[in-house]
């Protein structure tokens, strides 16, 4: 029995064999086993812990917006007939990363995080159930990870800081780290387009899908119930991908 109230000792229990009571602290419990050997217990310490992880975890559900993670929708494609083209849509990232350039390893990094946005995007959509969110999350989380991965291909002098600081906010932010990224990128690309004729066509073709793309991916969550617009953005975020390789070759 554990005391909650009382800090007085009670003088009914004093020479009672086994039993010896400690008045200082209304917690602790003192017995006397009958060699004499003294075992203190202390009742409080579940109460004490309870507290500890409820204290912790209303911290946590108080944390900021930018610690959060990205919220993950759970709701299926309308049809089969879309998760197979969602499927099917997501197979030339894996293509274009097997075939990207591999001159240096910043070029292999990207070239397989190109292949695991490919398997996360497919896993994703071909998935069901409560799985469903933590695929999601994977899947925007290897997209952040490609767009860190080609902005250090294409600009090795990235600051140190900001690469650390995307790697810190990966998991919790990976929309806000790919468009920081991908803005690094449009700014090689175009600085590159200027300096090499050759490239030219290369950027608009980049320019074009990228605005299609843009469009399309705000559509789609504009427009949620219009069928196969997240099959049409993998198209166009594909052939974004494919002009970045271009790049890369030069």
């Amino acid at each position: 029995m554990c005391p909650r109230n009382s800090t007085k000792p009670s003088k009914g229990l004093e020479g009672v064999l086994g039993v010896h009571v400690v008045p200082h602290s209304p917690f602790a419990l003192e017995e006397i086993d009958h060699q004499g050997g003294i075992h203190q217990s202390n009742c409080g310490g579940s109460a004490i812990g309870n507290n500890r992880h409820l204290i912790v975890q209303r911290v946590w559900e108080q944390r900021p917006a930018c610690l959060r993670p990205v919220h993950c929708c759970l709701s299926g494609d309308k049809h089969v007939a879309e998760t197979v083209a969602n499927v099917v849509t997501s197979l030339p990232f894996i293509i274009l990363g097997i075939h990207a350039p591999r001159k240096n390893l910043n070029c292999k990094l990207y070239a397989n995080s190109l292949i695991g946005v490919g398997v996360a995007s497919s896993l994703y959509h071909a998935s069901r159930g409560r799985v469903r969110k933590y695929l999601r999350w994977a899947d925007y989380t290897m997209i952040a990870a490609a767009t860190m991965c080609l902005s250090r291909a294409l600009r090795n002098e990235n600051p140190k800081l900001l690469m650390a600081a995307s790697a810190l906010f990966l998991p919790v932010k990976p929309l806000m780290v790919s468009a920081v990224h991908t803005g690094m990128m449009e700014v090689a690309f175009a600085k590159r387009a200027l300096q090499h004729p050759e490239l030219r066509l290369a950027h608009n073709v980049h320019k074009m899908s990228s605005l299609l793309g843009g469009a399309l991916f705000v559509a789609d969550d504009v427009f949620p119930e219009t069928p196969y617009l997240h099959a049409a953005w993998h198209l166009a975020a594909a052939v974004g991908v494919s002009s970045c390789n271009k790049l890369l070759e030069q």
